[in-house]
Order: structure tokens, then sequence, then C-alpha cells
């Protein structure tokens, strides 16, 4: 035996579950989708669902206007998951559900469409996302309070736990907090902190002898930068600092259900709209945090696709992402040997300065009741970090290839045909799915859905019950109710939710000579209008990628504007109610959904039926083919990711608001770039 042949395996490490994260449209096209990417080679199924369906609401609801099939599948009950489902079995099926707030009712449907098939609910194997605080900290798509939320989740474990014991009832989600601006530190112990939130609630609705079962089942999902080394070292120190709160915490003994299981999707962060060919490389190097170290391998990966700081992937783009995965389990020898990193003093070092930050600031999350009673100050401190990662990029601190440095470029042929090189969803889809669920709704049993949903909203509004939450929700599934319908019984009894925004709490900046010369421009405007000029941030739709909304307000706040931002999942009408009611001088909207183009124009409206003049300008994932449009719309002038420096943005804004004071047109004053840089990469379809 040679020297090289001494160290591999006997048996090569076996290959990670292979994903794609992928839905749009309708249940038929998504379904068609999915099969042919078992073809290719997939082996697991990742779901990517819409803002509706995330956030509770049917199709004909006002505020799904627009985003109905956008950035996943729209399912609004049985015959559609049955639908999304069709042809694929479910006994043998591993399927990831990226939901969080609506995730007991999505795992109701799949249950029932599973019994059509045949298929037992102790066959199934998968994973809800089911991470509810990470929504309130990072993605927005929350739809009940903290305390009734933590509840629902609480009892889908106990639920799982008993009757689906393959499934994984939570995905503590760490990947978001990073998309957010969180540091490997805090994303560790954010996630860490979060995962304790969970277990302690669930401790209180599972029997003392489930409860290390209970631990076994919770997975999470991670982010994985560009940074691999220390990337990597986050994951080991995840790893040890989970088996310490298993042994320490939960008195969890069996080292099968401590094992830190994780499932990755690396950094749609970091992917650029400049010379988006550069994505590629970044998501190979990226893919080598997650698979290089045996001890800490992921054992589910799904990689974003080079064009999602553009747009919706195309099947083909998606094809180029499986394909990479491919090439590195069965091309490379990645498999073959032991953990190439046991033994690293770097490695070790780095591990072990991660974990005394972690821990750390897991003290200081309790110190404020822990994760859910920490929301605000977990918000807050994502924001300053998220800032501080932009400063970096706008001095060149941290270089960004294509975008801060190396921008000379040619152009790419990838991009080059009608659609941008993007997957542009037809609109006309929107109208068929309200037509579809409101010939669901008057062929289905009402009487059997109107007792199912009083059979819900009894076992909600008993908070000392011991009935379980599932139990009601898959009644409700079985009888054809929708998904707005189950969301809105449970609103109804639990009451709504306004996540806080992180924007007051932010720190203020640091001075230096670029803030201070945007002070005096704010100040000299100030002297012109009469008053502090005054922006309305505003976030129309389902969308809840707010990191760009939150860094604009931030920066404008800075600067010495009065600030206007009320959170996300705003309606036209309410965005034209604060503008008037608030005597704005600009308007910036974001939008990261691909919901732009009815949206925009339907908040314009509002404005002018208001008698709101000021000047509008628009930021997120916005193919340049759309920009004309907007334009023409009444749009002042439009921001990509492409466009990274948030106080030239700023300038751009302040001289915006100069001309309009002047009479002088707002086009030409402001540059057709920016608003959403601090999104720069965010996936098109929602970032898993």
């Amino acid at each position: 035996m040679s020297g090289e042949d001494s160290v591999r395996l006997p048996e090569p490490d076996r290959p990670w579950m292979m994903r794609t994260y992928a839905g749009h449209s309708t249940a038929k096209a998504s379904n068609e989708l999915y099969r042919r990417n078992l073809e290719k080679g997939q082996t697991g199924l990742s779901v990517a669902f819409d803002l509706p369906t995330q956030t509770g609401y049917d199709p004909d609801d006002e505020l799904a206007r627009g985003e109905v099939g956008k950035v996943g599948v729209p399912v609004s009950h049985r015959g559609d998951m049955a639908q999304l489902m069709d042809g694929i079995p479910l006994d043998a099926m591993n399927t990831s559900m990226t939901i969080n707030a609506t995730a007991a009712w999505l795992l109701a449907l799949y249950i029932v469409a599973a019994e059509e098939q045949g298929v037992p609910e102790n066959k199934l194997q998968g994973t809800t996302q089911n991470d509810i605080i990470k929504e309130f900290l990072a993605r927005g798509t929350y739809a009940f309070p903290p305390a009734p939320s933590m509840r629902l989740i609480a009892d889908m474990i106990a639920y799982t736990v008993e009757h689906v014991p393959k499934w994984n009832p939570i995905n503590i989600c760490s990947y978001h907090l990073q998309e957010a601006g969180a540091t490997p530190v805090q994303e560790i112990a954010y996630a860490m902190s979060n995962a304790i939130a969970v277990l302690d609630a669930a401790r209180e609705r599972v029997p003392a002898d489930r409860l290390e079962q209970v631990f076994g089942r919770i997975s999470f999902f991670v982010n994985a930068g560009v940074r691999f080394i220390e990337e990597h070292a986050k994951l080991r120190a995840m790893s040890i600092l989970w088996e310490e709160l298993g042994r320490e915490r939960y008195g969890v003994e069996d080292s099968r259900h401590l094992r830190f299981r994780y499932g990755v999707q690396v950094n749609s962060l970091g992917l650029t709209e400049a010379q988006p060919e550069n994505n590629v490389q970044r998501i190979v190097l990226e893919a080598l945090a997650v698979t290089l170290g045996r001890g800490a391998r992921a054992r589910a990966i799904q990689l974003p696709a080079w064009n999602e700081a553009l747009g919706l992937p195309r099947p083909w783009d998606q094809q180029w992402s499986l394909r990479i995965q491919q090439v590195l389990a069965y091309e490379t020898d990645i498999l073959e040997y032991p953990d190439i990193f046991e033994g690293s003093k770097v490695m070790e070092a780095l591990v072990d300065e991660l974990l005394e930050g972690a821990r750390a600031e897991m003290a200081v999350v309790a110190e404020h009741g822990g994760a859910v009673e920490a929301v605000p100050y977990m918000k807050a401190a994502l924001v300053d970090s998220h800032r501080e990662r932009l400063r970096r990029i706008e001095s060149g601190e941290q270089v960004v290839v294509g975008q801060n440095r190396f921008t000379e470029t040619e152009v790419s042929p990838l991009t080059a045909d009608a659609e941008g090189g993007i997957l542009v969803v037809d609109p006309a889809l929107e109208a068929q799915q309200i037509e579809d669920v409101r010939r669901w709704r008057s062929e289905r049993d009402q009487t059997a859905v109107d007792e199912a949903l009083a059979a819900l909203a009894r076992a909600a509004g008993d908070a000392d019950t011991q009935e379980n939450l599932m139990v009601a929700t898959i009644a409700a599934a079985r009888a054809g109710a929708t998904t707005g319908e189950w969301s809105r019984t449970l609103r109804e009894v639990f009451g709504s939710y306004h996540g806080p925004t992180g924007v007051g709490e932010a720190s203020a900046a640091p001075a230096d000579a670029e803030l201070s010369e945007l002070q005096g421009e704010v100040s000299r405007l100030q002297e012109k209008l009469g008053r502090r000029p005054k922006i309305l941030v505003g976030k129309p739709g389902l969308d809840g990628h707010s990191n760009g909304a939150e860094q604009i307000a931030v920066r404008a706040r800075d600067s010495g504007m009065d600030v206007v931002y009320e959170g996300i999942r705003l309606t036209p009408k309410q965005i034209a109610s604060s503008a008037l009611q608030e005597g704005v001088h600009v308007i910036g909207l974001s939008i990261l959904s691909g919901s732009h183009r009815e949206l925009i124009p339907a908040v314009i409206a509002e404005l002018h039926a208001a008698g709101v003049t000021a000047p509008v300008v628009v930021g997120g994932i916005i193919p340049e083919q759309d920009v004309a449009a907007l334009r023409k719309a009444g749009v002042a002038a439009v921001y990509t990711p492409k466009d990274f420096d948030i106080t030239r943005i700023m300038r751009d804004i302040v001289a915006l608001v100069g001309a309009s004071a002047d009479g002088t047109s707002a086009n030409g004053v402001a540059a057709a770039n920016g608003l959403a840089s601090a999104n720069a990469g965010v996936s098109a379809n929602g970032a898993a």
C-alpha cells in the first residue's frame, strides 16, 4: 500500500443530498420542473413557495397583488399540493420546504397529499424550515405574533416526533442572518440562541422522555460565504456548541442525537449583478466550505444559480448549479479522505476564536431574556453589522471583483437574450391562479370547511389547552380550506404583528469625510426647503427582504434627513396615505420579489390620487428591460444591485429633492442607479 493510499478512507464518504431550490408560476409548471431535475440526478426536493403562500394569503387577496408565482410556487389548498407532487413517490422522496409562518399548514397539505397517494404520514421524510424568530430578524415572512408562533412551532415538533418520526420539524436557519449582515460570531450565537428558545418551548409540549428524540430531529440551514476557511471553522464551532447544549442543557446522551445536522445554500448576498459570470466561481468556492472537511460536511446542499442577482433563474441555470455539486462529489477526491483539517493549528485557533465570541454574544442574548425577547436587540445589531459590511465595500477595503475593483469588462453573452438571462413569469398567470382558487372554493363542501375552521379557532383560542394545533390544521386541509382561510382564522385569534425594523435602534454612523460632506449637502437643502428634508422608505407588497431599505433609511437618518420607515408589507394605498400625512419630499420604494412591474405603477397611481407630487425612486432586483417602463410610469430614478455606494445614492436623492423644490425636471438629476445596493445578490426567489 502506498503512502497516498494509507491516508484514504476504507470506503469513500457518501455524497450529500443534492437539491435545487425551485418553484415558480403554478403547481403544474413546478411539478414538471421537479421531475426534470430529478431525472438529471437531483436526489431531493427543495420547494420555493411564493410570497402569498409564505405569508398566508390567497392569490385574490389585495396584498397578493403582483406577487403570485413570482419567487416560488403558489399553493392555496390540497389540490395544489397534490398537483405539485404528482408522480413523485412521497414514500421515497426527501422534501425540504422553505416555509415558516405557514409551515404547519403546508406540512398538513403535504400529509394529505401523501394520503391521497396511499402513503402514511410515518413514511414521510423531509424538513420544514419553520424558523419564525429568523423571520422577525431577517426575512419578514412572519404572520402571527411571537408567542403564538412559538406555540405553532412547538405543536409541530410534538406532532411530528409522534406521528411523522422521519421528519425534521424545524430547520434553525442562520442562512438569512448572514444575508442580513451577520458576522460569523453573530450567525453562530443567534442561531444557537434561537434553537434554545425553540427547544424550551417544545419541552413544554412533549413528554420528558421524548425530549432527546426532539433534540435529535432539530436540523440547521446555514450559509457559506466566499471566505471558505472561516466559514468551515464556523461550522466546526457550531457542531461543538450544539453538542454542548445537548449534553449540558437538555441532558442528551445518545451520540446519534447530538450530531449537528445541517443543510446549506451558499451565499446569495455576495452574488453580483455586475459581471455576473463571476458568481460561478464564487458558488464553487463557497461549496468548498461545506464539503472539504469530513467532520463538518453538509448532508444536504443546494447552490444558487449564477444569475440570482438579476432575477429568477431558468431551468438551465439551475442545472448548471446541480452539475457543480455533481462534479465536486463524483469527479474530485474530497469524499475519499478523513477530515483534512483535523490537527490543523490554524483551524483549531480559528474555531476557538469563533467559540469565544459566540458564547459571549449568546450571553448578551440571554441577558435580554432569550431569543424571543431579544429580537429588537438582535435586529439592531444586524442592521449595524450590515452597514459595516457596506462601508468596507464602499471604501474598497473589502474587494468585490467586478463591482468595486477590476470593473473593466466585456459584454456578457450570458445576459444577451431578450429577457436578460433570467426567467420571466407571465403576469397572466396571476389571473389564472385567482380564477382557480375561486373555482376551488365554489366546488368544495363549504359546510365541512366552516366546521373545520371553527374547530381550528377553538383550539387556537385556548392557550392553556393541550390540544395540538396540527390536528385541527390537518383536518382543515382535508376539508379543503385554503391557505388564506387557515391564516385568517389564526390571525383573528392570535392578532397581527409588526416586527422591529432596527432602524431607530441602530447606532450612529462613525464620522468620516464623505458623511460630513453629505451632511453639509443636506443642511444646505434644509435651508432651501425651510425644514429638514424628509424621505419615506416603503416596501410595497409582501417582499420581506428589507436589508437594503433599512440601510437607505439609516444612511438618510445619519445624513440629517427625517425618515419615515414603517417596515414591510404595505399596500400602495397605505404608502400614499403615509406620504400625504407626513409631507415627505421624496419616496424610495424597494422591491426584490419581481413584483415591481405591477406594484410600482400602482403606488404612483395612488400617490397621484392623493395629490402627492414628491418624486419617486425605486430599487430592487430590476432587470434592465424593465427600467424604461418604470420611468414611463413616473419613476425618477431606478437603482439595482450593481450600485453599492449608498453615500453617492443619497447625494443623488438630495439633488433630486433640490431639483424638485426648484421646479426642475427630476429626470437626469438622479442617476439611474442604486437604492437596492445593500441587497446586492439577494436571491430573486427568496434565498431559501
